[in-house]
């Protein structure tokens, strides 16, 4: 068999096997078969030193014209396969245009962010400033210098989380006022926002971790008066302009006189409901004016200067104002709970 009826067959076989090639991979064996380093097309062209010399241009023309020829064939092969996976992808992978799209899920302020905002919102219009300080205090700064002697329950520790003898979890914001007035930058009109530590069991009003916003005015001719019209507008701005208040008398080591603020019932206007418990009235701060002893132990005179000072639970206004009955709901992470806000 000569060189030209070789390569008429194996152009011929090697058609053949493309034209029976169903997928890419059976393609590509088809081209390593004819045109790989050991294909037939190769093994061909190894065999020319048997032709004659005078023979050679004429058959490595002819074998140029067969590789191209199957290179050619391969090339109409694969086009061909590209083109029947394309549609049947298209006929198997229909999209339904009218079916809703998928939602991104963007997450937004929590309720304490919330009720955060708005009272600073309502203080800052006041001319307050926003102070914050470490939640790792000393206890000089919780206590000490707060008018809380040494054997007061609050130091017990089944109360307050204690690091060592000196350093604790504070159990209130109020160091931060302490450490503010000791800058001795006077007057003084600051809220004091952030988380708080307590030895609380957990249950639907209680939890070892809160957080409690402290306000503080340190000035000359401050009085209690003072305090009432304060706490009154920052009522009426946070629960509606209806809102009453009512101050009833207490203890409080920090602040004399000292006070519990009730405001009046929102949800019935103070009529009594279940809401209020009936009374008409629901309790929302403490408050009073600031101890002298206070005041000297931060380096100010009493006999120059006067304040008052109050402390709200954040978790307390966001119950109250979006009526939550669980303050566990606030921390259990539960979607369907808090993208109602």
């Amino acid at each position: 068999m000569d060189m030209k009826e070789r390569l008429q067959r194996l152009s011929e076989n090697a058609r053949r096997q493309i034209e029976l090639a169903t997928s890419p991979e059976k393609l590509n064996e088809a081209r390593i078969t004819y045109l790989g380093k050991k294909g037939e097309l190769t093994a061909l062209l190894k065999s020319m030193k048997e032709v004659a010399p005078e023979d050679r241009p004429k058959v490595g023309q002819m074998v140029n014209q067969a590789r191209a020829q199957i290179e050619e064939m391969m090339e109409i092969s694969r086009r061909q396969l590209e083109e029947s996976i394309r549609a049947e992808q298209l006929k198997s992978e229909v999209i339904d245009v009218t079916l809703p799209a998928k939602k991104s899920l963007i997450g937004h302020r929590h309720p304490n962010t919330i009720a955060l905002e708005e009272v600073e919102r309502i203080f800052v219009g006041m001319g307050y400033e926003v102070v914050e300080g470490p939640e790792v205090e000393y206890a000089d700064y919780n206590f000490t210098k707060l008018n809380i002697p040494e054997d007061h329950p609050a130091r017990d520790e089944q109360d307050t989380f204690f690091i060592n003898d000196r350093i604790l979890l504070r159990s209130q914001t109020s160091p931060v006022q302490a450490r503010k007035m000791e800058e001795g930058h006077l007057p003084i009109r600051m809220i004091a926002p952030g988380r708080v530590f307590r030895s609380d069991e957990v249950d639907a009003t209680h939890s070892p971790s809160f957080h409690q916003i402290e306000g503080l005015v340190i000035d000359r001719h401050i009085t209690f008066a003072d305090l009432k019209g304060t706490l009154q507008e920052f009522a009426r701005e946070l629960f509606g302009p209806e809102t009453r208040t009512k101050f009833r008398p207490h203890h409080f080591p920090f602040t004399e006189p000292s006070a519990e603020m009730d405001v009046s019932c929102f949800k019935c206007g103070g009529k009594g409901c279940r809401f209020c418990k009936g009374s008409g009235w629901i309790e929302i701060l403490g408050c009073g004016m600031v101890h002298p002893n206070v005041l000297t132990m931060c380096g100010i005179d009493p006999e120059q200067y006067t304040g008052f000072a109050f402390g709200v639970g954040l978790e307390r206004i966001a119950l109250l104002k979006y009526e939550i009955d669980d303050m566990r709901l606030l921390y259990e992470n539960d979607t369907r709970f808090l993208k109602q806000f």
